[in-house]
């Protein structure tokens, strides 16, 4: 594997020429670390299941317990890849972008790693300008999984050089853009007749 690169962003404005060497990498099928409005995340091309697959490894799972969700730029976006009632959308438009995961029931667009036994899949929308713009270029969505540390105390790693000592054996590129939150998204599942939080994280969901 060639050696990972390193590469520093700007949180609220990101250099386009950096985001266009991720998605370059990206597109070769490559695994690439990054921050979002929670943790940092390991990501790559929802599309390529080579790269899913490299990912499925990293995180120690086996291929059918792996289900991820994933990054879409906007909620236009998301019709793409969920079925999304109109209480749903509303609810979803109050909070994106935001540190939330929306459990939805998936279409048939969703690769297999994405579609949980019950067919839904989660979706994000975070409030961080370095993934959106990174899907943005890319024209599809990017997996997110969070990084989790073995220490209980430090339950995730918030500093990127630390994340790239660790991990650049493992993925492609390491963006830092400065030091992560140790608190995941909220989930809400969306799949029922009501929307249920099965995780309470660092979003506070508006009704």
């Amino acid at each position: 594997m060639p050696e990972c690169l390193y590469i520093t962003m700007h949180p609220q404005n990101p250099n386009p020429r950096d985001l266009d060497r991720v998605v370059a990498v990206l597109q070769r099928g490559g695994v690439i670390i990054y921050p979002t409005d929670t943790v940092y995340g390991i990501g790559c091309d929802i599309t390529n299941v080579k790269a899913v697959e490299r990912v499925i490894k990293l995180k120690g799972l086996k291929p059918k317990d792996a289900h991820f969700s994933f990054i879409c730029k906007d909620l236009s976006n998301i019709a793409d890849f969920a079925k999304v009632s109109n209480p749903i959308f509303k609810l979803m438009k109050k909070n994106l972008p935001g540190p939330f995961t929306f459990i939805l029931p998936g279409l048939h667009r969703v690769p297999d790693y994405f579609l949980s036994k019950r067919k839904t899949v989660g979706i994000r929308i975070p409030n961080h300008q370095i993934p959106l713009e990174l899907v943005e270029r890319l024209g599809n969505p990017i997996l997110t999984t969070s990084l989790k540390d073995s220490d209980e105390v430090i339950e995730y790693t918030t500093d990127p050089e630390l994340i790239y000592e660790n991990y650049k054996h493992l993925v492609d590129v390491v963006i830092d853009g400065g030091i992560g939150g140790n608190i995941p998204s909220t989930i809400v599942d969306c799949s029922g007749d009501e929307p249920v939080i099965i995780r309470e994280g660092l979003g506070e969901l508006v009704l």
